[in-house]
Formats: structure tokens, sequence, C-alpha cells
């Protein structure tokens, strides 16, 4: 039998477990442009639940542990990695209510409603993801149940059978096929299992890697493991190797521009290869810079504000307190988005809340329930633009009793900014949520990155560091030149009813070169499409397109 404390344990030996092997997951990601990444979502996600149970007595009942657990990790859920999790975790403590223990038996029930509700809540179920280890390991679970059988032995067929889904995968899945990977969000999924396995059997709880090497010290963080924001300059820790195209190439040089840059700065060469490191605001010119010097390997940019939850600290106390709602503001809005550019956008467009967040930083189910608490409206219309962000905004309007929250499924900020143009006051608003999502869905989106890493993907071969051309969410094309990749990109989004161009230019893109860019884009446009040029500010992208 298991107590809530047994299941208290096994929680945050799960989440240390996958926070430990974080990365590892993330390098499971197929698709080569940098996102949320789904080992920090699911991390984030199970380390809100860890956080919550850290404080709870030994003598807690099982079912409030589950209870306890399940709520903060619907709350902290990040990316859909991370809502699925909570879903199954969910439906989990729903199995175990009103007990005090469990044996084998309720573990397998509950299991399997954690399963029908992650299935639920997914429009579309597509195998050989996390959902089908999740399934398969607890159909396995019921078929083997034997009366008499205990936690621990039941536990290990959850384990082995989900790892045999796991590797299943790709078979179920050719893109992970042919990449040569299985599932992220299986594979984060399993590590959860393993670390609850720990518990069971008797083993204790798995340590976090950062209690046993001191990582938290890093990034300016106190000896009680709080980060000082006063500390934390430049969020980005980019690191990268440099394959040396000239073995006798000084680094000097390269050193004192990522020094100009940010900060913990660190280059260490030899005759083959180039390894730096450095904090700063724009990943993007470190990347560019180091391009001089050869082809680039092994890049990784992970958020620090991220990464230590400090993004929550930052939170403005408005953000924070939930506000009456106003009879003479009907409609409110919240949008994600990054950038300070990007930010006014929305706000000039009537928005209230614009939550912080997009790729790489996939706001949690919470961040969103609290912007639209502070939105003083009956009715909020939340905005996630970003694929990875529609799954929490859904959550967080099941979660908000003061107010009616619609989620418009917008996937890109272009798509976001024409809902918003498409609403109209005195509409009911499910006419509001169709005629938005309609406008949405019109606009031709594109946006141009970086490859994070080396991939075989969608049928190109692409290497680290190359521009990466998407054409509404798809790679189009992979460049060396900015310039060469902002025209052809828009030239592909162009279609004969076009009338007019945005172009977003972000971070990482100098005032000088956007001028150049903005010419060279408005030399190839008809005549009569117009051609706004914004300084949006967001990370990752150097440059979003926006064709109506």
């Amino acid at each position: 039998m298991i107590t809530g404390q047994i299941l208290r344990d096994a929680m945050i030996s799960a989440s240390n477990n996958l926070g430990n092997q974080r990365q590892r997951v993330d390098s499971l990601n197929v698709f080569p442009v940098p996102d949320g990444d789904t080992g920090t979502n699911m991390s984030m996600t199970i380390g809100a639940a860890a956080q919550e149970l850290t404080g709870m007595e030994d003598s807690a009942g099982l079912y409030d542990v589950a209870h306890t657990a399940a709520s903060a990790l619907l709350r902290g859920a990040r990316g859909n990695s991370g809502v699925i999790t909570s879903l199954l975790f969910r439906g989990f403590s729903k199995g175990l209510k009103g007990k005090d223990t469990a044996g084998a038996e309720e573990i397998v029930s509950a299991l399997e409603i954690g399963v029908k509700a992650a299935y639920k809540a997914v429009m579309k179920p597509t195998e050989g993801t996390m959902l089908t280890v999740a399934r398969l390991s607890a159909e396995a679970a019921r078929e083997h149940y034997t009366p008499g059988m205990t936690v621990p032995e039941l536990w290990d067929i959850v384990v082995r059978e989900a790892d045999a889904a796991l590797r299943k995968t790709p078979e179920l899945l050719p893109v992970l096929k042919k990449a040569g990977v299985v599932d992220a969000g299986g594979q984060g999924l399993l590590l959860i299992y393993q670390g609850m396995k720990s518990v069971f059997d008797g083993q204790g709880i798995i340590p976090s890697a950062e209690a046993r090497t001191g990582e938290t010290a890093q990034a300016g963080v106190d000896a009680a493991g709080e980060l000082e924001l006063e500390d934390l300059t430049y969020p980005y820790c980019t690191e990268f190797i440099i394959h040396k195209e000239d073995k006798n190439a000084d680094s000097l040089p390269l050193r004192a521009y990522l020094e100009s840059i940010g900060d913990s700065a660190v280059v260490v060469d030899d005759d083959e290869i180039i390894k730096c490191h450095v904090h700063t605001n724009n990943p993007g010119l470190a990347i560019q810079k180091a391009l001089e010097f050869g082809m680039l390997g092994k890049i990784k940019i992970d958020n620090m504000w991220i990464q230590h939850d400090v993004k929550k600290k930052a939170v403005t106390a408005k953000a924070r307190n939930k506000v009456a709602v106003d009879p003479d503001q009907p409609n409110g809005f919240v949008a994600v988005a990054a950038g300070d550019g990007v930010r006014q956008l929305f706000l000039d467009l009537g928005v209230h809340q614009v939550v912080s967040g997009g790729q790489t930083m996939n706001p949690s189910t919470d961040d969103i329930l609290q912007a639209a608490e502070a939105t003083p409206c009956q009715t909020v219309y939340v905005l996630p633009n970003n694929k990875n962000i529609i799954m929490a905004a859904e959550q967080a309007a099941k979660l908000c009793k003061s107010r009616d929250i619609k989620v418009i499924p917008t996937r890109t900020i272009p798509q976001g900014l024409s809902a918003m143009l498409a609403f109209e006051e005195g509409r009911e608003p499910s006419e509001n949520v169709l005629e938005m999502t309609k406008a949405a869905d019109r606009v031709g989106t594109g946006q141009i990155t970086f490859a994070a890493r080396d991939s075989d993907y969608d049928g190109y071969k692409i290497k680290e560091g190359e521009l990466l051309g998407l054409e509404n969410g798809r790679v189009s094309f992979t460049e060396r030149d900015l310039k060469k990749a902002a025209v052809k990109l828009t030239k592909a989004l162009l279609k004969k009813d076009s009338s007019f161009v945005t172009i977003i230019w972000g971070a990482d893109v100098t005032e000088e070169q956007a001028a150049d860019l903005e010419t060279a884009v408005r030399e190839k446009l008809p005549d009569h499409v117009d051609l706004a040029f914004v300084n949006g500010g967001q990370p990752v992208y150097y440059l979003i397109i926006s064709v109506e």
C-alpha cells in the first residue's frame, strides 16, 4: 500500500529525475528551431508540483497529496507536453479520491482515469506521442494485474511497458523514425515514472543534480536558492562549438566581441575547435559573429529567467491580484508576446494584459490565468500566439471562475494582431470568437530564425546555425544570408490579392540591418502592395512577416 508520504516523495523524486535529464529530453525535439523544449516544459510543470509538495507533512492523506500535486501541475503547466502531464495526474488524483492509502488495484484504476482525461482534452490525439506511452503502460497494468499484487510489482510493469511503448514511437510517427529519435514527451513521462519507482521500491528520492553539484549557484542564485534579479542582466545562456576554417585563427577578437554583448564570456580553443559560452540578450549576434570563424556545432541556448522561474517574481502587482469586474468594460483582452515592440503593438490595439512569452518562453497556465483575472472585464479573449501555448490557455479558461475566458487559437503574432483587428464591440462573444478566428486563419505568416541543431526534417538537410525560412509554420528553405532570406520568404507568401505586408524585426537585428532589409524587400514588392517595417524586439525570430 502507498500512503500520502510515499506519493509525495515519489512525485518529488520524479521531478528530480526529469530535471536531471531535462537537456537529454530537449535534444529529442525533431523540429530544428529553438523552442520551449519538451524536457524544459515538462520539468518546470512537475517542478511546480514538487515545490508545493515539499511543505506537506508526512501525515498528509493520500488524496490530499494527489490533489495538491494535480492542482499545482495544472497551474504550472507549460507547453502542450506540460498540459498533458498535468491532465494525466489530474485524472490519477480523481482515481484516489477519498483514499488515505491505495494498493495496486486502485493505482491501476487511477492510471486509467488519467489516460482518459488526457485523451479527452486533446482534440486530435496523435499516436506515437506521450499519450501512447501513457495509454499502453496503463493498459498493460490492467492486463497484468492480479489480486494480491503489490504496488512496486505493479509499477515495475508500468515502467517496463512505458519503456517498450516509447521504443515503438518511431514506428508510429515517421518523422521520429527519420530523425532517429523517440518521442520527447514519451521520454519525459518515462523519466517521471522511473523517478516514482525509486520511492515505491524503497530506494528513496532520487536527488536533484543541482543539489549534488551546486549548479544553482550559477546566474546569481543565492545560498537560499533564490535568483537575484539584479545579478541577471543577460538572460540567454548561449553555448556552441566552432569548427575552425583556419586553424591559425586568433580567437581573441571573438572573445572581445562576446564580452561586448554580454557577460560570463568563456572562449577556449585548440587547433580544430573553439568552445564558446556567453550570457547575452542577443544570442543570434553571438552566433552570427561565430560563423565568421567556421561551421557551428552543439548550439545550446537556455533562457535563465525561465529556468529559475524568475518571471513569476517579475510579474507586476497588478497581474498578481484579481481585480473586480467593471460593468462598463464588458470585453477584455490578454495576449502572449515577447519583445517590447510587439508588446506595444498589442497594447495599441486595446489589449489589457500582455503575458511575456512565446517561442522558448512558454508561460504557465497560472500566468495566463493571473493576467485574465487582472483584466476588469466579464469576457476576456486570450490570444496565445503560439501553437504550444494554446492548451495552457484552454486550461486557464477552465480554471477561471470569475470571468468568461474565450481562447482564440492564434498560432503566430500576425494571427493575434489580425484577430484583434477583427473584434467588434457589441457583437455576441460567440460571434466575435468566430470572426476573430477566421481573420487569424486568413493571415499568411513567415518567420526567419536559426537552426538550433542538425536535422533531417521535412525533406531538408539542416545544419546548426543556418537560417530557416518558415512559411506558415513549415520549413520552406534554408539560407545563410538574412537579406536573401527576407526577400525570398516575403515573395513566397505573396498572393495575387495581397495588399499589405508587415515585417517585424527582432532583437538580433540592428537598426542598420533593418534599414537595409526594408530597402531590399521594398524593391521586390509589386507597386500595389504596402510595406510596414516595425521594430518588435522579439527574441529567437530575426523577422516575423505578415501578408494580408
